[in-house]
């Protein structure tokens, strides 16, 4: 399916606390005339995963870090960075036609400082042995939009807990779209991410551990309250990938 039917998808979300999700960042990219609104998830001090179709063919992107209430400049903890388009890694075999490997990285152009607010999620540990998570719990966190009557994205940032969907099932929803490097989430009760969600984390807790094993890829054009699944891109399967580009890695 060609980008302009899939859409970037939290609705029927929960309101986030300050410091409740401290590795979600903000994206605010520059397409010369046109804005776009995506999230991302810190990893370290200076790197931030993100999906390709965010960031493919950005002139730069300003980092909101810290950020609840994206509209309120003076928000307490709220820090907002501007970064060059030399500092964006898409993945090369980013495919959007397919929607494959929708994965891509920012570097920061300093280091950023860590407090309640601002923290990395952890990527998953190098091991080879990678959980599916299938059934599982996990958090999907975003400004995108809250509704699909909802015009533009959301100001305040909401979060849903919801499981991960059989990789099996999820297939017969998009047929021929999912592969391996995919990983669905169950929509059910109209949780969902929806547009502007798009290239922001998906969370596994375990241990007190944040960790990110997924990128919002892409969810269905009928809309986010539809109850067809939210695909992210599968964080364990460019682990190496990550560490080539970055040299950060969960060893």
């Amino acid at each position: 399916m060609p980008l302009a039917e899939l859409e970037g998808r939290i609705t029927n979300g929960e309101l986030a606390q300050p410091g409740q999700f401290p590795y979600q960042v903000g994206l605010s990219l520059d397409f010369g005339d046109m804005g776009f609104w995506c999230g991302g998830t810190l990893i370290s001090d200076r790197w931030i995963l993100t999906a390709a179709h965010c960031t493919d063919g950005a002139d730069g992107v300003t980092v909101y870090l810290g950020a609840i209430d994206v509209r309120n400049d003076n928000e307490k903890g709220q820090q907002r960075i501007y970064v060059s388009k030399r500092n964006i890694v898409v993945h090369e075999a980013w495919n959007p036609d397919l929607l494959r490997n929708d994965i891509s990285l920012i570097k920061m152009p300093v280091s950023i400082e860590f407090n309640e607010r601002i923290q990395p999620a952890v990527l998953p540990k190098m091991n080879g042995q990678y959980s599916t998570y299938e059934g599982d719990m996990v958090w999907a966190s975003g400004w995108g939009r809250d509704s699909d009557a909802a015009t533009s994205i959301s100001p305040l940032l909401r979060y849903i807990e919801v499981p991960v969907m059989k990789q099996s099932t999820c297939k017969t929803y998009y047929l021929g779209s999912i592969n391996e490097n995919m990983i669905c989430i169950s929509t059910k009760g109209k949780k969902s991410t929806c547009n502007g969600d798009s290239g922001g984390p998906l969370v596994y807790k375990q241990n007190g551990e944040n960790i990110v094993i997924g990128a919002t890829s892409f969810g269905i054009a009928l809309g986010c309250e539809k109850g067809w699944p939210g695909v992210f891109t599968r964080v364990t399967s460019y682990l190496d990938w990550i560490e080539e580009k970055s040299g950060i890695a969960n060893k």
